[in-house]
């Protein structure tokens, strides 16, 4: 009999392998208000993780998107790069790409961040070694919380939706993959809650990487494994 093949690791970068989440809140909440929008700054995180073309109507509304929309892209990327050296990886993020790659999983890296910003992450996690292939900006056209981004990580990984779980952190991770057909193990690292997340479809929730990583044979991840 052949033996089935491991799940394909679909995973988050932003907010699940590297820590993230609050540097970009900050950015876009300066964003806006170089522009004069004042937006609470936990609405702003509430939103981190669905991609910057959705990202201004669904924070400050329609009108704001349409008069001042690109503007405030164009302000948050350098705000955001001038402190993204502060950016660090996950505890665990390392050694849980080397458990999966040691337990035979395809590993994809999962953004829709410009190719300067997963460059800067691929070498905090050493993800040029680990994984198997990256998605970024070019490889989307509709962000988080539509499911381009997974679906153009499945195709990296050369697996069917049935075959394959996404590992994240915010409740946009878990839309775009139920919308593709993909079960999510999130971690909280990303600031939102386990009800949250569970709420949005993910089928198992853990405090950190280093949880999952203790208990990846928990997951679906094991499916196909024995």
């Amino acid at each position: 009999m052949t033996q089935a093949l491991p799940p394909a690791a679909l995973l988050d970068i932003d907010g699940t392998l590297v820590d993230t989440n609050y540097h970009h809140a900050i950015s876009w909440y300066r964003a806006f208000r170089q522009h004069d929008v004042i937006v609470p700054l936990w609405r702003v995180h509430r939103h981190i993780g669905m991609g910057g073309d959705q990202f201004v109507a669904a924070v400050a509304g329609g009108d704001v998107e349409e008069k001042l929309g690109d503007d405030i892209r164009a302000a948050e990327s350098p705000l955001y790069m001038s402190v993204i050296e502060e950016v660090e990886p996950m505890e665990g993020a390392r050694e849980l790409l080397e458990e999966l790659r040691d337990r035979g999983h395809a590993r994809v890296l999962a953004s829709s961040a410009p190719q300067k910003e997963v460059d800067h992450y691929l070498d905090l996690v050493d993800g040029r070694e680990l994984a198997d292939g990256w998605t970024t900006a070019d490889d989307v056209e509709a962000t988080k919380p539509e499911p381009d981004l997974i679906r153009a990580a499945l195709e990296k990984a050369s697996s069917e939706p049935e075959n394959a779980v996404l590992i994240g952190d915010t409740t946009w991770d878990c839309i775009a993959a139920k919308k593709a057909g993909v079960p999510t193990v999130a971690v909280l690292t990303g600031g939102f809650s386990e009800d949250e997340l569970r709420e949005a479809g993910a089928a198992m929730v853990f405090k950190s990487i280093e949880d999952l990583r203790g208990r990846l044979d928990e997951t679906p991840l094991a499916k196909g494994a024995g």
